[in-house]
């Protein structure tokens, strides 16, 4: 969406520039049925981008900025129910919403959703030759402090890409658990999503995990420009030739 003006639900206080910057978007496709609290006019949209804290509508009806409002969102037979506010507007084009008060009952609706597009996006990069690089890399994975039962990692990485990894572990986790990802070399570390749980060999699992935040360095690797062929003027250099520094 065009606004990084998305709330989190669990927080009342507004979120600064770099907490709604957080929250990575996705692309998402869904009906949705929208009521201003004070006036009761209703209006119809679509919802094409969504976050844990927002989602954009289009739509001809704008609501004027600041337009506190009802929203129902259906797909596929399930529906999600919100509180929101509107933070952004085009007229008769849609609208930019933050999420307000979220039920508890709605919370694994809309988790299940981003949870599904956040897959769907790593695959779809992960499959672009420009997007990754079959490269082994030493990294350690752990859990963030006070995560529950926690546990701590090294492995390789089978392919990396400039939004996150494709590694194996005997570790079991799950989609949607946050991990800490090390580099081992550089001693960087970054917070990361399991976005995708792939084959097991060996007592080992295949798992994608995508950088919370973008994150072009974490590698310190030249990844191929977006429009990267064979017959691309780099082509003759060797992929993955790592960065200086």
């Amino acid at each position: 969406m065009s606004t990084e003006a998305i709330k989190s639900p669990v927080k009342d206080a507004a979120p600064s520039h770099a907490e709604r910057r957080a929250e990575p978007r996705y692309k998402f496709t869904a009906a949705a049925e929208l009521i201003a609290n004070t006036s009761k006019d209703r209006s119809q949209g679509r919802v094409n981008v969504i976050s844990q804290q927002g989602c954009y509508v289009e739509t001809n009806s704008c609501l004027p900025l600041g337009t506190d409002l009802a929203i129902r969102i259906t797909r596929e037979g399930k529906s999600f129910e919100a509180q929101a506010k509107v933070v952004f507007n085009q007229t008769s084009k849609g609208m930019g919403l933050l999420f307000g008060t979220i039920e508890p009952t709605q919370l694994p609706i809309l988790e299940a959703w981003i949870g599904a597009s956040r897959e769907t996006s790593w695959l779809a990069a992960n499959r672009r030759r420009s997007q990754r690089i079959l490269m082994q890399v030493g990294v350690r994975v752990s859990t963030p402090g006070g995560s529950g039962r926690g546990f701590e990692e090294e492995s390789k990485t089978l392919a990396i890409s400039a939004h996150g990894a494709l590694l194996s572990l005997s570790q079991p986790v799950t989609k949607g658990q946050r991990v800490i990802l090390s580099n081992i070399r550089t001693q960087s570390a970054v917070e990361c999503i399991v976005v995708h749980i792939g084959d097991s060999q060996d007592s080992r699992q295949e798992v994608g995990v995508a950088f919370t935040m973008s994150n072009l360095t974490f590698w310190h690797v030249n990844f191929p420009p977006s429009d990267w062929t064979s017959r691309h003027a780099d082509a003759e250099q060797p992929l993955g030739h790592p960065g200086k520094g």
